[in-house]
């Protein structure tokens, strides 16, 4: 009888260390966050994205681009195991965190690594839900190419000014 009493507690005991995830957005630690995907320090709040898993870990991207990069590889699987990841975005806007399942998407803007896509709360003529949004980076539709371009030209010039 001891032994199962002392079996109870126990099981009760570890079901009262397991707690509930918290999926809540966070907010940029602008010292310390950097984009996961990219290596880049956090640099607008209006275009960067979190995504928080099942056990509340919190993976950081400067642009929904980025997010959309890393999906394709392993360490997110790991990372979203078998749960629930919630993602957030920031209204591109307002900066304010909105969910980026629920945003809508324009394209156009000039973000931080360049793939265009700006979250808003409501949509208008021209934006894109979240799967099209992501379907569109994935095939390409992006300002990526020219981003990289205009970096390059950058780059390449103020390399010519530093002598």
């Amino acid at each position: 009888m001891k032994k199962i009493f002392y079996a109870i507690i126990i099981t009760v005991m570890l079901a009262g260390c397991v707690g509930e995830a918290d999926y809540s957005a966070r907010e940029i630690n602008w010292d310390r966050d950097i984009c996961i995907n990219c290596l880049m320090g956090l640099a607008e709040k209006e275009y960067s994205a979190q995504a928080i898993n099942e056990r509340s870990e919190v993976l950081w991207f400067d642009d929904i681009g980025c997010l959309t990069e890393y999906m394709k590889h392993d360490d997110w699987k790991r990372f979203a195991g078998e749960g629930e990841v919630k993602i957030w975005v920031g209204h591109c806007e307002t900066g304010e965190w909105i969910d980026a399942e629920q945003a809508w998407y324009r394209y156009g803007d000039r973000t931080p690594m360049g793939y265009g896509y700006g979250a808003l709360s409501v949509p208008n003529d021209s934006t894109y839900t979240y799967d099209e949004t992501m379907e569109r980076i994935r095939q390409g539709y992006t300002k990526r190419e020219q981003f990289l371009k205009d970096k390059k030209m950058l780059d390449k010039h103020h390399d010519g000014h530093q002598h």
